[in-house]
């Protein structure tokens, strides 16, 4: 990848214009942005017709999601090796090309090995995208310019997660839950022209061998974790058989990974551990894997919530959780202004203070809760993760050279994914035990001598001589029991955000006299 420092710009046709450029470059990789993340929650709201249309049981149409989650983790690690082998162009290319051909497959698919062979596909040709869009703004921007790249690039990341579930319903209502990936097509059209056109190809440099041993191994420890964490809760995690082999696997590839990739030289081995050397790039992988877990548990556990305690329809669900996404995005294009202006640190400090604040008022949340709280407290939140998310990018890669931008952003984006995946199945694994404790601990109290069950208002609903009022206080008992599961989830990731507040003063920020960087090459 060839760069080029500010003042040094390559002259160009005077037919061209390098800020239209940009901003088509910035339009075409976005929609491909797009189409990736809403691939990862759009089929979840169709699952129940997709498995009634293609006769699979409950266990086995978990495969549709299951499989793609997988796949783009294994994966995702690849895209620095293909950059470096192929170019960023064509591996950008092949890869938008690839993920829409699979939606075809998946609409079209007949039967569930069919349609988890696509959904394999998919992962496949659609780990590459996220990162790869992530470097190539960071490369056709300047430094000054990376917060409002970063900004725009996390509107496209978080759009998936905040329109998937209400797309994805609309659209299998309304037509057939085959459009749910038939959607993709125009999407990933535009985003090929655009790329081909405006894009310009660079000579592969070749500077990486394949580390077959490299790759077997981490993509055997990313899939066995995975699929333990996807496949735990179902399978009552280590009273499972399968969870113990998916365990020993990942423990005994990933120690394989470390040792091979340690003892090899730098530039040989899968991962260039030369990334690990520099405390910016670490420092944000890790608070990118808190961010992960925060933001994706939180999102999984306020729509069941309020569906499964509060009995609010799916669609008013949806809506009172959407201004979260909303706040994210208002924060971003604000905060990308801000980025480079302000120290990042005092950013970062903002945003995790703001999110804590949010989960402090979930985590006294009660069963009374009104849509109006819970959209205040989604905007809050969602400001307070715009703030962490655009900085965190920027700061991230600041001290990253441009040659190892594909790689870091690949490893970047995969950290995320798993702390999302981590923070997903610990909040559910939780919520069935913490609820499982507060139900026997209530049931304590229930008794013949509890003066409570002989006042005429209680005894007329919950009367212990009958066995509909036996049930019916038994499932309040339930419901009061997995509410306070709940909160007690709230109440973890509200001090795991905090926990992560004197870490910030690990990040660096870049000197202000530092070069900036800009791949015209990019451009054309």
């Amino acid at each position: 990848m060839s760069s080029a420092t500010a003042g040094a710009t390559p002259a160009l046709p005077a037919s061209q214009d390098p800020s239209l450029n940009r901003r088509m470059i910035t339009i075409s990789i976005m929609l491909a942005t797009i189409i990736q993340a809403l691939d990862g929650t759009i089929a979840n709201v169709a699952l129940p017709h997709m498995q009634g249309s293609l006769s699979a049981s409950q266990d086995q149409i978990t495969w549709v999601l299951t499989s793609f989650i997988v796949a783009a983790a294994i994966a995702t690690p690849l895209t620095g090796w293909l950059c470096d082998r192929f170019g960023q162009k064509n591996t950008f290319l092949v890869s938008v090309a690839g993920f829409t051909l699979a939606s075809v497959l998946c609409g079209l698919s007949g039967t569930l090995s069919e349609i988890v062979a696509a959904r394999l596909l998919q992962g496949v040709f659609g780990a590459a995208l996220v990162p790869l869009s992530q470097a190539v703004l960071l490369d056709i921007n300047p430094r000054e310019k990376h917060g409002s790249a970063m900004a725009i690039w996390g509107m496209g990341v978080m759009i998936g997660p905040i329109l998937g579930p209400t797309l994805g319903g609309w659209l299998t209502d309304s037509y057939s839950w085959r459009w749910v990936f038939f959607i993709n097509i125009p999407i990933g059209a535009m985003a090929f022209y655009g790329i081909w056109r405006y894009i310009r190809k660079d000579p592969p440099n070749r500077r990486m061998n394949f580390d077959m041993f490299g790759f077997a191994t981490l993509s055997l420890s990313i899939g066995a974790l995975q699929m333990l964490l996807d496949r735990g809760e179902q399978n009552d995690w280590f009273s499972s058989t399968e969870t113990w082999i998916e365990a020993i696997v990942l423990a005994m590839s990933l120690c394989y990974f470390v040792a091979h990739t340690a003892l090899r030289p730098a530039g040989k081995s899968f991962l260039d551990y030369r990334l690990l050397k520099n405390s910016n790039y670490v420092s944000g992988l890790l608070f990118i894997f808190i961010v992960g877990m925060v933001l994706f548990a939180t999102r999984a556990l306020t729509p069941s919530m309020l569906q499964g305690l509060m009995n609010y329809p799916a669609a008013i669900a949806g809506l009172v959780t959407a201004p979260s996404g909303l706040g994210t995005m208002l924060a971003m294009l604000i905060v990308g202004r801000l980025t480079g202006k302000i120290d990042t640190r005092i950013l970062l400090g903002v945003g995790f203070s703001i999110t804590a604040f949010s989960l402090w008022q979930m985590a006294n949340f009660t069963l009374d809760l009104v849509p109006k709280t819970v959209v205040w407290n989604g905007i809050i939140q969602g400001i307070g993760l715009g703030l962490v998310f655009v900085p965190l990018s920027a700061a991230t890669f600041a001290t990253l050279s441009p040659q190892m931008r594909a790689e870091g952003t690949a490893i970047y984006s995969l950290v995320r994914n798993i702390g999302s995946s981590i923070g997903i199945a610990l909040v559910q694994t939780l919520l069935v035990r913490n609820t499982q404790i507060a139900h026997a601990s209530l049931t304590e109290h229930v008794n013949i001598a509890n003066p409570a069950l002989h006042d005429p208002a209680i005894a007329g609903v919950y009367n212990l001589g009958t066995a509909s009022g036996m049930a019916a206080l038994n499932g309040e008992i339930t419901r009061q029991a997995s509410m306070i599961a709940y909160l007690d989830d709230f109440w973890l990731m509200m001090w795991l955000t905090i926990l992560v507040l004197p870490l910030l003063l690990l990040i660096k920020p870049p000197k202000k006299n530092a070069p900036v960087v800009v791949d015209h090459a990019a451009m054309e």
